[in-house]
């Protein structure tokens, strides 16, 4: 059974050229047999990671009525509420037993004049930013290992087109349909996902050979994991790996789960396009597409319009 590795960053950002070759082989590992990593030491303080779970679950206590109010209408923006059941990750199945709030650039520069937006408070806008940064780093560690320029990445992802999605997913009150669960099998849409979790559990990774494994919560840790436009980038060098979010079996089924995912997007215009180090061994096998075209044929798959 493969295990999920877990990566100490700390030796890339800190480190000598060695250290930093190390994780950088590390890095490519992960991304190459799992599609996921635990980073250690990423820079992200513990309290500021507990200041935006406070915030996000302040939100989705208020009334439905009021979250309502920032329902999300449209796809082109990819921002706003989300009620349950709305999202439907896997096709095949009922919607998601989740609900969520949605954050772009946009809304943290100009947020809306409402006392409930998540984006006037303080402590989200130095998340926003803090995972920024997080991310390019990984970015970098990416392109090192790709033998491309240290800021290939970094460079066309720099209009900072990013996602801080806040998800609940509430205690279970009735049955749930047949086949649905918390967060149905899918991979993710832009480069690469950031994710935070709570203890509840519930996260699943499939491996290469098509078994479920689960990715708890390790304190300290931040998962990292490859999405679709790295995996086409990379001609699936890099894997974008499916996973989901399943109705834990136990007593945890009466408590609420919290997540907060930053998913990192290349700018609209940048063509992704399979590098030429990533056809040694086998031919392009996706065509070029642009980055944000792919993301709105993505987001309009995925919702329903209830």
């Amino acid at each position: 059974m493969v295990a999920i590795p877990i990566i100490d960053f700390s030796a890339f950002t800190n480190g000598n050229a060695t250290t930093q070759q190390t994780v950088v082989k590390q890095i490519y590992q992960a991304c190459h047999e799992v599609g996921f990593m635990y980073l250690q030491n990423s820079g992200i303080s513990k309290n500021l990671i507990e200041q935006v779970f406070t915030q996000c679950k302040s939100f989705f206590d208020l009334p439905l009525e009021v979250k309502q109010q920032l329902a999300w209408s449209d796809e082109f923006s990819n921002t706003g509420y989300v009620g349950m059941e709305r999202e439907r990750l896997d096709p095949n199945k009922p919607g998601d037993l989740k609900e969520a709030f949605n954050l772009g650039k946009t809304e943290l520069i100009c947020p809306p004049v409402s006392p409930i937006f998540p984006a006037q408070n303080a402590y989200i806008l130095a998340f926003y930013d803090t995972c920024t940064e997080l991310a390019n780093t990984v970015l970098q560690a990416f392109a090192l290992a790709l033998e491309l320029p240290e800021d290939f990445f970094t460079t066309r992802h720099n209009q900072r087109n990013h996602t801080l999605r806040s998800l609940h997913y509430p205690p279970l009150q009735t049955l749930p349909k047949p086949g649905q669960v918390r967060a149905g099998e899918h991979s993710d849409y832009g480069s690469i996902t950031l994710l935070f979790q709570d203890d509840i559990g519930g996260l699943e990774v499939q491996t290469a050979s098509r078994e479920w494994i689960a990715a708890p919560a390790i304190p300290g840790t931040v998962i990292v994991n490859t999405g679709d436009l790295m995996q086409r980038w990379t001609n699936h060098v890099f894997c974008s790996t499916k996973h989901r979010v399943m109705i834990p079996s136990d007593n945890k089924v009466k408590q609420s789960r919290y997540s907060v995912a930053f998913f990192c997007h290349p700018n609209n215009e940048t063509e992704i396009a399979c590098l030429e180090s990533c056809q040694k061994e086998r031919s392009p096998i996706h065509p070029p597409i642009l980055a944000g075209e792919y993301l709105l044929q993505r987001l309009q798959a995925t919702y329903t319009n209830s």
